[in-house]
Protein backbone atom coordinates (compact mmCIF):
# COMPACT_ATOMS: atom_id res chain seq x y z
CA UNK A 1 0.00 0.00 0.00
CA UNK A 2 1.27 3.72 -0.75
CA UNK A 3 -0.17 6.50 1.25
CA UNK A 4 0.75 9.89 -0.16
CA UNK A 5 -0.89 13.80 1.20
CA UNK A 6 -0.90 16.81 0.06
CA UNK A 7 -2.46 19.97 0.90
CA UNK A 8 -5.09 22.29 -0.39
CA UNK A 9 -5.82 25.13 1.91
CA UNK A 10 -6.55 23.81 4.66
CA UNK A 11 -7.36 20.74 3.72
CA UNK A 12 -5.41 17.21 4.11
CA UNK A 13 -6.05 15.30 0.88
CA UNK A 14 -4.55 11.76 1.40
CA UNK A 15 -4.22 9.34 -0.96
CA UNK A 16 -4.64 5.52 -0.53
CA UNK A 17 -3.29 3.28 -2.63
CA UNK A 18 -3.72 -0.35 -3.05
CA UNK A 19 -4.57 -2.80 -0.35
CA UNK A 20 -6.00 -1.18 2.83
CA UNK A 21 -6.21 -4.33 5.62
CA UNK A 22 -3.80 -5.49 8.87
CA UNK A 23 -0.63 -5.68 7.05
CA UNK A 24 -0.38 -1.95 5.70
CA UNK A 25 -3.49 -0.20 8.18
CA UNK A 26 -0.38 0.84 10.30
CA UNK A 27 0.77 3.14 7.28
CA UNK A 28 -2.35 4.78 7.24
CA UNK A 29 -2.98 5.35 10.51
CA UNK A 30 0.80 7.04 10.84
CA UNK A 31 -0.16 9.38 8.39
CA UNK A 32 -3.15 10.31 9.81
CA UNK A 33 -1.91 10.89 13.71
CA UNK A 34 0.98 12.96 12.19
CA UNK A 35 -0.95 15.10 10.20
CA UNK A 36 -3.45 14.98 13.00
CA UNK A 37 -0.50 16.27 15.57
CA UNK A 38 0.17 19.08 13.09
CA UNK A 39 -2.53 20.84 13.85
CA UNK A 40 -4.82 19.44 10.59
CA UNK A 41 -9.08 19.03 11.28
CA UNK A 42 -10.15 18.49 7.40
CA UNK A 43 -8.73 15.68 5.54
CA UNK A 44 -9.87 14.30 2.14
CA UNK A 45 -9.18 10.61 1.94
CA UNK A 46 -8.64 9.85 -1.61
CA UNK A 47 -9.96 6.14 -2.73
CA UNK A 48 -9.81 5.86 -6.53
CA UNK A 49 -6.47 3.54 -6.14
CA UNK A 50 -7.68 1.58 -3.34
CA UNK A 51 -8.02 -2.13 -4.97
CA UNK A 52 -8.93 -3.87 -1.22
CA UNK A 53 -10.19 -2.71 1.90
CA UNK A 54 -10.67 -5.45 5.10
CA UNK A 55 -11.98 -5.24 8.43
CA UNK A 56 -9.08 -3.93 9.61
CA UNK A 57 -8.97 -1.29 7.03
CA UNK A 58 -12.35 -0.18 7.89
CA UNK A 59 -11.33 0.21 11.65
CA UNK A 60 -8.64 2.66 11.14
CA UNK A 61 -11.20 4.64 8.81
CA UNK A 62 -13.63 4.93 11.80
CA UNK A 63 -11.13 5.89 14.01
CA UNK A 64 -10.43 8.65 12.40
CA UNK A 65 -13.89 9.59 11.85
CA UNK A 66 -14.30 9.59 14.92
CA UNK A 67 -11.31 11.33 16.11
CA UNK A 68 -12.44 14.32 13.83
CA UNK A 69 -15.56 14.22 15.16
CA UNK A 70 -13.53 14.49 18.65
CA UNK A 71 -11.87 18.02 17.15
CA UNK A 72 -15.05 18.92 15.66
CA UNK A 73 -13.48 18.57 12.05
CA UNK A 74 -14.13 17.16 8.83
CA UNK A 75 -13.41 13.86 7.17
CA UNK A 76 -14.67 12.77 3.32
CA UNK A 77 -14.04 9.96 1.48
CA UNK A 78 -14.10 10.23 -2.53
CA UNK A 79 -13.93 8.36 -5.89
CA UNK A 80 -14.37 5.15 -4.12
CA UNK A 81 -13.85 2.39 -6.71
CA UNK A 82 -17.46 -0.08 -7.07
CA UNK A 83 -15.50 -2.98 -5.12
CA UNK A 84 -14.90 -1.09 -2.14
CA UNK A 85 -18.16 1.73 -2.23
CA UNK A 86 -19.60 -2.50 -2.13
CA UNK A 87 -18.20 -3.35 1.05
CA UNK A 88 -19.00 0.05 2.55
CA UNK A 89 -22.70 -0.62 1.13
CA UNK A 90 -22.85 -3.87 2.92
CA UNK A 91 -21.21 -2.92 6.25
CA UNK A 92 -22.91 -0.08 6.62
CA UNK A 93 -20.46 2.52 6.91
CA UNK A 94 -21.46 4.48 3.71
CA UNK A 95 -23.70 6.13 6.58
CA UNK A 96 -21.38 6.88 9.04
CA UNK A 97 -19.21 8.61 6.13
CA UNK A 98 -19.68 11.89 3.80
CA UNK A 99 -18.52 9.89 0.21
CA UNK A 100 -18.32 12.63 -2.55
CA UNK A 101 -17.32 11.81 -6.24
CA UNK A 102 -14.93 13.90 -7.06
CA UNK A 103 -12.06 15.74 -5.38
CA UNK A 104 -13.92 19.65 -6.09
CA UNK A 105 -17.05 18.30 -4.29
CA UNK A 106 -15.15 17.13 -0.80
CA UNK A 107 -13.29 20.62 -0.76
CA UNK A 108 -16.23 22.90 -1.54
CA UNK A 109 -18.34 20.55 0.95
CA UNK A 110 -15.49 21.16 3.89
CA UNK A 111 -15.00 24.60 3.19
CA UNK A 112 -18.70 25.76 3.99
Amino acid sequence: MNVTERTVGDIAIVAIEGRLDANTSGVLEGTFVQLVEQGRTKFIFNLSKLDYVSSAGLRILLVAAKKMKALKGSLALIEMTDNVREVFDMSGFSAIFSIYATEAEATQALSE
